[in-house]
């Protein structure tokens, strides 16, 4: 499928969690992009949502579980069977997608007529047209559906801007693949090819945002939640994340993967109209959590000096995890950092700043939010 002929995202109001009030927004979104005839009785959706963490709906860290609940039932009432789960961080394992499931309220999505997933295995799978990943171990119960659907948070994100539709596809690697993949892409845009890469190998038949309460400052596990009031559905995650970016006010320059659709023809290169779609409703003060802008970044086509003027850009303007004098030294962000950049030395985080690959592992899975994404002094300056 072409992801360029897709249909344009759509955006509804939805000031709460209310049952009846998000139905009537799911409904009206899903139907504006494009609706769910493409459903048929006794086939297999799995609904990949955002469970980054064992967290609690009302943290704004995981998709809420009303809508979730909601586009179960209507895919139900269309005689689907409907699989939901996501791949976080750490062990693959039951006993931590349970507590995943339990902190993030999903018992709602069981109760109508969904199942949560316990199928963890995976399966390693060839990827020939991709540009930065041409094999990747992919979740088993998400390659045993008919169709999938992406129902993502959106949240600050300390490598890409932010995590939204592209982003929540990363949940299909089971978690401890992650880190050997952050190693292996650790410049910004190679991670973001590799993105792109899962999602047009995963292809997502919709994709949908909840919106309603986001996530800013320290995102996407330790930020602030924050009121939009909005879901968006669409059936292309990169124009829906083009229209979230709008919606954040981040300039679709700072999110390296918008800029590698752009690159593969999978992007126009402007779109006025979701800027204007999103402009009642942009943020003009979003707390982002400080990433590198990817223009800075390195592409293969860079050359001679260009090369090397955009290298120093980079050092220049990058940004790093730092731990704050609130950490505790529990040790966790050593356990994930995939470069093993981090000690503990009295009892306090220590970052090898030669060895760190800028991943943001260890402040995405800090459990107490005292590892934060600092802007270098030169980005503050620039407001880049």
């Amino acid at each position: 499928m072409d992801m360029k002929k897709k249909g344009a995202p759509a955006l509804v109001p939805c000031p709460d969690y209310a049952p009846e009030t998000v139905r009537r927004a799911l409904e009206a979104a899903i139907e504006a992009a494009g609706g769910l005839d493409w459903v048929r009785p006794g086939m297999r959706v799995g609904i990949k949502l955002n469970l980054c963490a064992a967290k609690k709906p009302e943290c704004a860290a995981t998709t809420h579980p009303v809508p979730a609940a909601e586009l179960t039932r209507m895919l139900k009432e269309r005689g689907a069977e409907v699989v939901l789960g996501d791949s976080p961080g750490g062990p693959f394992v039951a006993p931590l997608m349970r507590r995943c499931y339990e902190a993030a309220g999903l018992r709602l999505c069981a109760e109508a007529g969904g199942t949560l997933n316990e199928d963890f295995g995976y399966t390693e799978v060839d990827n020939p047209e991709g540009k930065s990943l041409k094999r990747f171990a992919y979740v088993d119960w998400l390659r045993g559906c008919d169709a999938v659907v992406s129902f993502c948070k959106l949240k600050s994100h300390g490598m890409m801007g932010m995590t939204a539709a592209v982003k929540n596809l990363y949940g299909v690697i089971p978690g401890t693949y992650k880190s050997e993949y952050h190693y292996q892409h650790e410049d910004p845009m190679r991670f973001a090819d590799m993105l792109v890469d899962l999602n047009e190998y995963v292809r997502p038949r919709l994709c949908l945002c909840d919106a309603v309460e986001i996530m800013e400052g320290n995102g996407p596990t330790m930020g602030t939640p924050r009121h939009l009031g909005l879901l968006l559905a669409g059936t292309d995650p990169y124009r829906l994340d083009r229209l979230n970016a709008a919606l954040l006010g981040i300039r679709e320059k700072e999110i390296p993967y918008l800029e590698a659709a752009k690159r593969r023809g999978l992007l126009s290169q402007e779109e006025p109209e979701l800027a204007a779609l999103a402009k009642p409703y942009a943020l003009r003060d979003f707390q982002r959590s400080g990433a590198t802008a990817s223009w800075f970044a390195q592409s293969d086509e860079d050359r001679g000096m260009r090369r090397v003027l955009k290298r120093s850009m980079y050092v220049l303007f990058r940004s790093r995890p730092e731990p704050g004098k609130d950490c505790i030294g529990c040790g966790k962000c050593a356990r994930d950092c995939p470069a093993h950049a981090i000690t503990i030395v009295k009892g306090r985080a220590k970052i090898d700043r030669r060895a760190c690959i800028r991943c943001f592992c260890c402040q995405e899975f800090c459990p107490t939010g005292a590892m934060r994404v600092r802007r270098s002094p030169v980005a503050k300056i620039t407001g880049r």
